[in-house]
């Protein structure tokens, strides 16, 4: 770009997101170039159908076109900003961008999760930006926190609420008793689920967005398709309501932690995305609706705890503007956020089985002299201890559509001590198969409160 004073984009994709970045270039306009000293225009933009209403102006000026070829053959065109969204049509978007000799400014989670190495290692060839502060929590800026105002720190553990959906429903099942269909139904009508809402509550949405925050927290590359992932499609009222009763709320957590000292004497990577019992006292916890929020700990901050709206046009577009705006200030490529000539080999995946953590379990047992007795030997066989137990009265439960109806069954809930998850699998096998056991065993990890109040 020879001349500073000017920035022209090419937009993909005139949806939800790109009308919030038109609508904010629009509506701050002097205060951008008051920052930037640049005046950032559209020049074209991409869209699949161009007969289709738009729920905002077109720029003036620019053309509407639903030719690729048209952006990436514009020589004015300096920066082309991908939200089109999915990895085929997009991953040649970004990819031909990029040889093109043109910035890649993206909100997409799905193509550099799966097949970020290849992007990542194109532009750092050309020298350009591959920018993608959307691409995880929309509006929040954690990109930039890993990548550059925590730079300096050892990361030593990450943990959030990376799907605005799947917090709403377990929100709304919490505070309002809903029934998990009724709680989605319910975001659906509100325009925070989707049609087929698959990818939300069955995790894979936060699983993208981990994979993500790994690459930025620790410079290695987790195997997407090795990411265990766990969904809130069989999160039950129940097992809310007794989580409530030890303090503690359920939430879809994506989760990674560095196991060992730092990664260049062989330490590891545990992750997992899965609903998880969070206290109370945490603002994880506290996390309401279809917010997000990350917690960050660094060896030299301590905890660090972000919170924002992870969708919608404007906060979302918020982002995205950010990454144009470092653009125009010229500032220098820092993708990764490490000076590696591209990203290194996959990372020591710890095992799930190998994985430490407290755990809530809930069995349905028979409501007979000895069975706790039971549980609690099975338990200790396993090297599982005990840090508390209901067991409740089988008057006050309603009957179980699993259990046997000839033999009362009440349920037993046990919130342990740290444990590994080998044993706590090998110990629930055991007592899935006992004649006392009545339904599968239900069990989520606890997050560990390491610090009280983040």
């Amino acid at each position: 770009m020879a001349d500073i004073s000017k920035l022209t984009l090419g937009l993909a994709g005139f949806g939800t997101v790109g009308s919030g970045l038109l609508r904010i270039l629009a509506d701050n306009k002097e205060e951008i170039l008051s920052r930037t000293g640049c005046d950032i225009r559209i020049k074209g933009v991409l869209v699949r159908d161009a007969s289709r209403p738009r729920a905002c102006p077109l720029p003036e000026g620019a053309y509407l076109t639903t030719n690729m070829e048209d952006l990436l053959e514009d020589p004015e065109v300096d920066v082309v900003v991908e939200l089109i969204g999915g990895t085929d049509k997009a991953g040649q978007l970004v990819e031909r961008a990029l040889k093109a000799g043109k910035h890649v400014v993206t909100a997409n989670k799905a193509l550099l999760a799966e097949s970020g190495n290849t992007y990542f290692a194109l532009a750092q060839e050309k020298g350009l930006h591959l920018a993608y502060e959307a691409s995880v929590c929309g509006g929040i800026p954690i990109v930039q926190t890993l990548r550059e105002s925590l730079a300096a720190n050892r990361i030593e553990s990450l943990e959030g609420i990376l799907n605005g959906t799947s917090n709403y429903v377990l929100f709304e099942m919490t505070s309002g008793g809903m029934s998990f269909a009724d709680a989605l139904g319910k975001a659906q009508e509100l325009g925070y689920a989707e049609a087929d809402p698959t990818l939300d509550i069955g995790g894979g949405d936060a699983a993208h967005k981990l994979a993500l925050l790994i690459r930025l927290a620790w410079g290695v590359e987790y195997p997407f398709k090795d990411l265990p992932v766990r969904g809130i499609e069989n999160v039950r009222a129940e097992d809310i309501r007794y989580a409530r009763e030890f303090g503690y709320r359920i939430k879809l957590l994506g989760h990674a932690r560095l196991v060992g000292e730092s990664l260049g004497t062989g330490a590891g990577i545990e992750a997992h995305v899965a609903p998880a019992l969070v206290h109370e006292s945490l603002l994880l916890a506290k996390v309401g609706g279809a917010f997000n929020a990350v917690r960050i700990e660094g060896d030299a901050i301590g905890s660090v705890f972000l919170h924002g709206k992870g969708a919608g046009d404007m906060p979302t577009g918020s982002s995205v503007a950010a990454d144009i705006l470092a653009i125009a200030r010229k500032a220098a490529p820092n993708n990764t956020g490490f000076a590696r000539p591209a990203l290194p080999c996959p990372a020591r995946v710890i095992p799930q089985q190998e994985a430490i953590s407290p755990y809530y379990i809930r069995l349905s047992v028979s409501d007979a002299p000895g069975v706790l007795r039971n549980v609690a030997g099975t338990l200790a066989d396993n090297n599982i201890s005990i840090a508390q137990v209901i067991q409740k009265d089988s008057s006050s439960q309603p009957p179980s559509e699993h259990a046997d109806s000839r033999e009362p069954c009440v349920p037993l809930i046990v919130m342990t001590h740290e444990a590994a998850a080998a044993g706590v699998d090998k110990a629930l096998q055991h007592l899935a198969n006992s004649p006392f056991v009545h339904e599968p065993p239900v069990y989520y990890r606890v997050l560990a409160r390491r610090s009280v109040g983040l």
